[in-house]
């Protein structure tokens, strides 16, 4: 019965923790890797409270009222808990643990259950300031952590040293603050075979005008006490301003609470090697011990053996300095010479394309001289004919002045023939009220007028817009096809199903007809007579006023002063090839001979030419500015009865 007694209770004993590799005693400086600083603490705090107190609230039916409970923890301030990983993850493991070993849980709670909400009882926040707005949340949570937060630092020094024999870099704004790791093997054994040292922080806040020394701490190594391997696995909190020492084998501190076990002793040695049989085996033999103190000697032996080949070989090596110093060179010169010869053949290639670009660009720039040379003589030759030119030049523009003159008064004949052809007149007592042959003509309001007096007046207008189309030089946008009463005018951009033609052919006559298209014939018309009116420089005041419009497009065209010069033999034969195309170049029988012009045939023949292009050139939209220079130039001359623009 005590065999399995002393068998369940060691079952039923908690794991044992990690154990360390270095014993108490060795170690050392040299072991000491890092140190870090938890639950940093600048402001002392009062002693521990006690768990419970010495009255009535002791007693556990008090405690199951829910009023007072409540009350109780409302009254209890928050304090900064001091453990040393997360407390949920904890006890999610202490119960795992508990539940795997199979141990029955208490069944008093160690705690008091919170109580239920009723319905006379009001739930109140935990925190004062709960229900304050996120502003001074804030700034109270800034407050908080400005007091805790603070910057640190250590020093670790020894004794025997006034100075510090390592220094550690500043960790900012942390209350667990870590420090980088460090390595004391440079300061030599004399610090590397200590067990002993002092540790000495300083800490400085956003409060605090500057450093506050806050921890002096003196520890031996071999009086600490192991952790583990790592933070992870310990469960036991943490004291204030705690220091944790990072050695080669593990985290150790110096802790007063921990629990301790009868076999802790033991967890510090290794266990003894045990025969299958349940024996314990002997110790080393004397034979044994000896040959390793003959092992020992032998080892010395070389070690010193080592040291007096070193010595002699650094002997040597000073002896012979300048000459291994001439053998090593070698080498470098070689680099060097390399380097050189390399530097050099880049040089030469340099220099070849250096001289091949100048070659190009000498005879580059012989070629220009040659063609500079070339344009001179050019020049010179073209600077020789210049006044013959500009001679030719003077003649030339005097004979295609009085070619547009002569253009502009037969113009000026053929408006006047038109006028007593087709005789505008105002009609007695309307304002803006023509006749065109004593046919009544209303200004795009036809509702009361005579369908066969509307008809043949705009037949007759469409007659004479026809008519000077051609010696206006203006090629209509809108084509018309003047029948008389029946006569129509037709639109190329409209937009029409399937692309029908006759859809695009609009009524001049109102028999017969739908009205809409009547009256968009009519508009046609009249944009015909503005494009007319801007061929000369005039606006249309409204383009609605068809025979105004063209009374004072034709009253434009025939002003003038001189009289007016008579007509050409021909007739309008001379305006046709034989070809029967129309021409604006003039024949023999159209225009004016060699002879009465006093000019060559050749020289009156580009005149013609030129004064054709000229008129294409307004047909295809030339600009009024373009037009008002040349009338412009045509009052210069003598015998020109039209005004410049203004």
């Amino acid at each position: 019965m005590a065999g399995e007694h002393a068998h369940v209770s060691e079952r039923d004993a908690p794991p044992l923790r990690e154990r360390p590799w270095l014993l108490p005693h060795n170690r050392k400086l040299r072991h000491l890797q890092g140190i870090t600083i938890r639950h940093l603490t600048l402001a002392a705090t009062a002693s521990r409270p006690r768990g419970k107190t010495c009255d009535d609230e002791a007693i556990p039916s008090t405690l199951k009222t829910p009023t007072k409970t409540l009350a109780l923890r409302e009254s209890k301030g928050l304090t900064h808990s001091r453990s040393s990983s997360d407390l949920a993850i904890a006890e999610d493991a202490d119960t795992a643990r508990r539940s795997n070993g199979s141990l029955r849980r208490p069944s008093t709670p160690s705690k008091p259950v919170r109580p239920g909400f009723g319905r006379g009882l009001r739930r109140r926040s935990t925190t004062e300031w709960a229900n304050a707005s996120p502003l001074v949340r804030q700034k109270r949570l800034e407050d908080i952590s400005a007091g805790r937060m603070a910057d640190t630092f250590f020093s670790l020094h020894v004794q025997g040293q006034e100075e510090p024999v390592y220094i550690s870099e500043v960790a900012e704004k942390a209350m667990n603050p870590n420090f980088k790791f460090f390595d004391l093997g440079p300061c030599g054994p004399g610090v590397t075979r200590l067990d002993k040292l002092t540790v000495r922080v300083w800490a400085k806040s956003e409060m605090m005008q500057g450093w506050q020394y806050l921890i002096d701490y003196t520890v031996r190594l071999g009086s600490l006490q192991f952790i583990g391997k790592t933070l992870g696995g310990f469960r036991h909190p943490l004291p204030q301003n705690s220091l944790l020492f990072h050695m080669t084998d593990g985290i150790y501190t110096s802790l007063l609470d921990l629990p301790v076990r009868d076999s802790a002793r033991r967890e510090l040695l290794a266990p003894p090697k045990e025969h299958p049989d349940g024996r314990v085996l002997a110790s080393s033999s004397y034979d044994a011990l000896m040959r390793l103190s003959t092992l020992d000697d032998c080892i010395q032996d070389a070690l010193t053996t080592r040291n007096r080949i070193a010595d002699e070989i650094e002997s040597i090596l000073a002896t012979n300095k300048e000459n291994i110093r001439t053998v090593e060179s070698v080498a470098e010169s070689e680099e060097k010479l390399r380097t050189m010869q390399a530097a050099v053949t880049a040089e030469k290639r340099r220099v070849v394309a250096v001289r091949r670009r100048r070659d190009e660009l000498q005879a580059n720039i012989q070629r220009r001289r040659d063609l500079l040379h070339t344009g001179r003589k050019e020049q010179d030759a073209a600077d020789a004919e210049l006044p013959e030119l500009h001679t030719k030049r003077k003649e030339t523009q005097e004979l295609a002045y009085k070619v547009e003159e002569d253009i502009l008064g037969q113009r000026r004949r053929i408006c006047e023939d038109l006028l007593r052809i087709f005789p505008i007149e105002p009609v007695p007592g309307k304002t803006l009220a023509f006749t065109i042959r004593g046919l009544t003509l209303a200004n795009s309001a036809f509702d009361d007028a005579k369908e066969d007096v509307t008809s043949a007046a705009l037949g007759f207008v469409a007659q004479v817009v026809c008519s000077l189309s051609p010696y206006f030089s203006v090629l209509l946008p809108y084509p018309i096809s003047p029948h008389g009463s029946t006569s129509t005018i037709e639109d190329p951009l409209a937009v029409t199903q399937n692309n029908q033609s006759n859809l695009r052919t609009y009524p001049l006559y109102m028999k017969n007809v739908v009205r809409y298209r009547f009256e968009y014939g009519v508009f046609l018309l009249n944009k015909n007579i503005e494009i007319l009116s801007n061929s000369l420089g005039v606006r249309p005041v409204d383009i609605r006023h068809t025979l105004p419009n063209l009374k004072y497009l034709l009253y434009i065209a025939t002003a003038g002063k001189g009289e007016l010069p008579a007509r050409k033999a021909g007739g309008i034969k001379g305006l046709l090839r034989q070809d029967g195309l129309l021409s604006r170049t003039g024949s023999m029988d159209s225009t004016l001979t060699a002879s009465s012009l006093g000019t060559p045939t050749t020289e009156l023949r580009k005149s013609l030419e030129i004064v054709g292009k000229k008129m294409d050139a307004k047909a295809n939209g030339t600009p009024p500015s373009a037009i008002g220079g040349l009338q412009q130039r045509q009052n210069l001359h003598p015998g020109s009865r039209l005004r410049p623009s203004e």
